[in-house]
């Protein structure tokens, strides 16, 4: 919102609760919205509007919501996934859990490699449905869809840096990584993604862009990079191969790289990130270590346990016995 107010837009944020960033010009002016109701929907476009950005569409519904006041729209900026592509052999996240699931992406993945087929049964299947909507109203309106990677920064309803950062605040001193601490999950800040959003609605039209950081780093280089924010030092032990019994299991942790062409982006929007990981994550660790603050993570994060289980990222019984074992066995 911050950075299409202070490119000259006249900002209407809508949301179910109505609140407003404490960051955000004054002039950005609040409504509540009901996304499920297309009544309230029509009601915010009004006459008309410029540009809509949609942060929370899925699926069938949810883009004909949109087609359907195609007249009242000049354009739109919808967010769609990364997680939408699959490899040859039909592998994407949705078959990760599966025996050989894992998926073999090609390294960088343009916009041009496969998706899964359109349905309404898991997170992949509905942004597909909802882009090949979108995109077969051709111009009714124009729509930008942009594929984000692993979204990170403040306000960030699923933080993964909370792996790391609790760990540290909770006085762990030793991590067991998956892979060989190897897995690259390509992330895309906030403020980038927010970039990419200011120069689509800037230049209408209906097209298809991945959504990334400039660097896709290692998670094992994730971990040290909070480890520098927080000033703490961290003994890695790393899994060759995939997690045993979930120890070893991070966010992050993919068998092969996932990593996104960003080439169209920068040729069709003329796309130039504002910040880096390393960079941006400073104040990523800030907001986190104060959300934690005298509070239960799964209270401050509640996404995060309906996404991950309550045991399944801070399993420290189980992770202290693998290390027993692990002692015992290096010794």
């Amino acid at each position: 919102m911050r950075a299409l107010a202070e490119d000259g837009w006249e900002v209407r944020a809508a949301s179910r609760g109505g609140g407003r960033d404490e960051h955000w010009p004054e002039d950005v002016r609040t409504v509540r919205l009901d996304r499920e109701d297309d009544a309230a929907l029509a009601s915010v476009i009004g006459d008309g509007c410029d540009v809509v950005v949609d942060m929370a569409a899925f699926g069938r519904t949810h883009a004909r919501q949109l087609t359907g006041l195609a007249g009242r729209i000049g354009s739109a900026v919808v967010i769609s996934s990364g997680a939408v592509y699959e490899d040859d052999r039909g592998r994407g996240f949705d078959t990760q859990n599966e025996p050989d699931g894992g998926p073999r992406y090609p390294v960088p993945i343009s916009e041009t490699q496969r998706t899964v087929a359109p349905g309404e049964t898991t997170y992949s299947t509905r942004k597909v449905l909802l882009e090949r909507e979108l995109l077969a109203a051709g111009d009714a309106p124009p729509v930008t869809l942009l594929r984000a990677g692993a979204i990170h920064g403040p306000y960030c309803r699923t933080p993964r840096e909370l792996y790391f950062v609790k760990r540290l605040l909770d006085g762990r001193r030793r991590r067991v990584l998956a892979y060989g601490g190897r897995s690259r999950f390509h992330p895309v800040h906030v403020a980038n993604l927010a970039e990419l959003i200011r120069l689509a609605a800037a230049r209408p039209g209906s097209r298809v862009l991945n959504a990334g950081d400039p660097q896709a780093p290692t998670v094992a280089e994730i971990g040290a990079e909070i480890d520098k924010v927080l000033d703490r030092e961290t003994e890695t032990v790393l899994i060759d191969g995939a997690p045993e019994d979930g120890v070893g299991d991070t966010p992050w942790s993919l068998e092969h790289p996932v990593i996104y062409d960003m080439a169209a982006a920068e040729r069709e929007l003329g796309y130039r990130p504002v910040t880096d990981y390393a960079e941006s994550l400073p104040g990523t660790v800030a907001w986190l270590t104060e959300r934690l603050r005298g509070r239960d993570w799964a209270d401050a994060f509640p996404k995060m346990v309906r996404n991950y289980g309550r045991d399944g990222l801070f399993d420290y019984a189980a992770e202290d016995a693998w290390l027993a074992r692990h002692d015992r066995t290096a010794g």
